[in-house]
């Protein structure tokens, strides 16, 4: 097709929109009536009665076949090539997820994997002659006798006394097949986090806590204890033993 028939064509077109009146021209500014009078505007195009959308409408196709004929702009090449030419951006690739939780004074994570539930706190009922402190009894969760521990005694956490606490809600875990549960006085939720965020625990946390802390994760100001699951699991089961 000549170009002089294109040209003519697309005033055609243009004009059936616009009552005849259409710029032409290199370098004119191609009028977008879809956004004005479409169905990106106000719909009061008299073409929508035939073509239904702008797309299927030969005014929608004729500025779309002279942006792809135009000339590119003077400065395309140059911000193309400082877009490519950007650093890879994987701030946000191989996040870990954890569940901060609250027990007494101190916050708490452990990996979000190791739940199973986020249940109302219920009774615990003590188990005769038991021989470790870490052991609290036993608690029905939803039809299943679960085995509740006691994390402030395994990890050597300031007691607080029971008076000035609330157990809002009971974890309930799963690690390599044995479930276990224990009380919170409260849970945020899970948080994500790049491993570069995490800190060296510091000389100044309790020894017995030290133990079972690999890392200080900070999170809204404060200082959160991720623990080490695989450490604190086979403890726990050993006293289960």
């Amino acid at each position: 097709m000549e170009s002089s028939e294109r040209d003519e064509k697309k005033i055609t077109a243009t004009a059936l929109v616009h009552g005849g009146a259409a710029a032409t021209g290199a370098g004119a500014a191609i009028d977008d009536c879809w956004n004005k009078i479409g169905v990106h505007g106000d719909s009061s195009c008299p073409q929508l009665a035939q073509h239904i959308h702008c797309r299927n409408c030969p005014v929608f196709a004729a500025a779309a076949t002279e942006l792809l004929d135009g000339e590119l702009p003077a400065d395309y090449l140059q911000e193309w090539t400082r877009h490519f030419a950007q650093s890879q951006q994987i701030g946000q690739l191989n996040t870990e997820s954890a569940v901060i939780f609250r027990i007494g004074v101190e916050w708490l994570a452990l990996p979000t994997a190791l739940f199973n539930e986020v249940a109302e706190h219920r009774a615990i009922h003590v188990l005769p002659h038991r021989r470790s402190s870490m052991i609290l009894g036993l608690a029905n969760v939803r039809g299943e006798l679960l085995i509740c521990v006691a994390l402030d005694q395994t990890l050597g956490l300031e007691v607080v006394a029971e008076s000035k606490r609330e157990r809002q809600r009971l974890l309930v875990t799963s690690h390599e097949g044995n479930r276990l549960a224990f009380p919170v006085d409260e849970v945020h939720g899970t948080h994500r986090f790049h491993p570069q965020e995490l800190m060296s625990v510091p000389a100044t946390v309790a020894k017995a806590t030290a133990t079972y802390t690999k890392a200080i994760l900070p999170w809204q100001q404060k200082s959160v204890g991720l623990l080490d699951h695989q450490l604190l699991f086979y403890t726990l089961n050993r006293g289960l033993a």
